[in-house]
């Protein structure tokens, strides 16, 4: 059976990836409530429904996901 492994360079990516991401939500959270025009304040939303769904998913892959030395 195939088993997802992930070189120690690509561990670190992936990482960092996240933390980018979650800075960026969190960044885009905190932004609509002191936002006042409707279209950023959509746009805000749209980005919080549509990270938040891949962040999950790439979080369960990085947990499932084995380090290859």
């Amino acid at each position: 059976m195939f088993e997802k492994k992930l070189a120690l360079h690509e561990t670190m990516e992936f990482h960092e990836l996240i933390n980018f991401m979650t800075t960026s939500l969190l960044k885009s959270k905190m932004s609509q409530g002191i936002v006042f025009d409707d279209d950023l304040r959509a746009l805000l939303d749209k980005n919080v429904k549509l990270t938040t769904p891949a962040l999950t998913a790439m979080i369960k892959l990085y947990r499932n996901s084995k380090l290859e030395y």
